[in-house]
């Protein structure tokens, strides 16, 4: 590899071996080596429902079917099927594991069809022909590093601004197709998402992979995407909701009462969820991890290289309460509003 960095005496003990072995090497990134790896420039995914992993805690079996008739490809054993996905995802990252019933279950729009698949990169999750236009923050922009403080008054007029933007470009974009500029139309998705946050996690002192950086990653997710949604159901009162809105009223409010409940911690354990003042949640098999308020608000001065996180888990509830209630009066311009896509690519 030209450019690695790599040891003159590595180097020397590589050719040697090369020259033993009556090999040429080739460093080149276009030749003719890498060209022999496969699945270079793709993305691979397997859809599972929820029947499969019963099938795998029974030592089941697992049937694939035809595309084209509909019939019984092959048969194999769930558990071996299981440990072949892992292990080539532990050894390559590829592929990646779209659970099909939990993104049935959050789908704002089933009256519509089922969600069948995703975009390559799998952030969009919708109906078939169907397409939305993205827009990333960068959230590290928002943390100030000298006083500790996420800008949430900055993140949250972003939010607003950019919904709109999107809901500008579902006019002005060039669809592919007939049947995609029409669903696109009548749905009006939007990508509304954002990038950095590890950076930002970094520059604060908080570990990624912790309970703190979950808890905050959550949060802000909370706000990106019920700010954003209150922001469709602002523009709805002026223009109306989406056209496929009314149809799916029903199964849309379900999904944003689920979304507040795990905003406001609603646990997934049913007997303490129901005692909980906004309930149990709705028409789920697998519930949600919810955001956990420990490490935002009564934790908060364990870690001060965040010192506004109380008022981010404060903002997170807040913005569902604006969308819960705002959707419920007016319904919303659009049935999605966020997606978090791979920005690093």
């Amino acid at each position: 590899i030209k450019n690695a960095k790599t040891s003159e005496a590595d180097l020397e003990t590589v050719g040697e071996t090369a020259e033993r072995l009556g090999l040429q090497l080739d460093y080149d990134f276009n030749g003719e080596a890498y060209q022999t790896v496969s699945g270079q420039n793709s993305n691979n995914s397997v859809r599972i429902p929820n029947e499969f992993f019963s099938r795998v805690d029974e030592d089941g079996t697992w049937e694939t079917i035809n595309r084209t008739n509909g019939e019984v490809a092959k048969t194999y054993p769930a558990r071996k099927l299981w440990e072949q996905i892992n292990y080539a995802a532990w050894r390559c990252a590829d592929p990646g594991v779209q659970f099909d019933t939990t993104i049935n279950e959050w789908h704002t729009s089933p009256a519509g069809g089922r969600i069948n698949a995703s975009n390559p990169c799998s952030e969009y999750m919708f109906l078939d022909n169907t397409a939305c236009n993205l827009a990333s923050f960068n959230l590290l922009k928002f943390y100030n590093s000298e006083s500790g403080e996420f800008d949430l008054e900055g993140y949250e007029h972003g939010i607003k601004l950019w919904t709109m933007v999107l809901e500008i470009s579902v006019l002005m974009a060039a669809f592919p197709s007939k049947e995609i500029a029409r669903l696109s139309y009548e749905y009006r998705t939007l990508g509304l998402g954002y990038a950095n946050i590890g950076a930002m996690l970094m520059q604060a002192g908080i570990a990624y992979d912790s309970e703190e950086g979950r808890a905050i990653c959550g949060a802000l997710t909370a706000i990106l995407t019920g700010r954003s949604y209150a922001t469709s159901a602002q523009m709805a009162a002026e223009h109306g909701p989406f056209p496929g809105y009314h149809p799916n009223k029903d199964h849309m409010l379900r999904v944003i009462r689920n979304h507040r409940r795990a905003a406001y911690g609603v646990s997934r354990d049913t007997d303490i969820a129901r005692d909980h003042e906004l309930g149990d949640y709705e028409g789920l098999q697998t519930k949600p991890v919810p955001v956990d308020s420990y490490y935002l608000n009564e934790a908060s001065d364990e870690y001060r290289s965040l010192s506004n996180a109380s008022d981010i888990l404060r903002s997170a509830r807040a913005s569902w309460d604006d969308a819960l209630k705002l959707g419920q009066e007016h319904g919303y311009r659009n049935a999605q509003t966020t997606v978090i896509a791979p920005t690093g690519t």
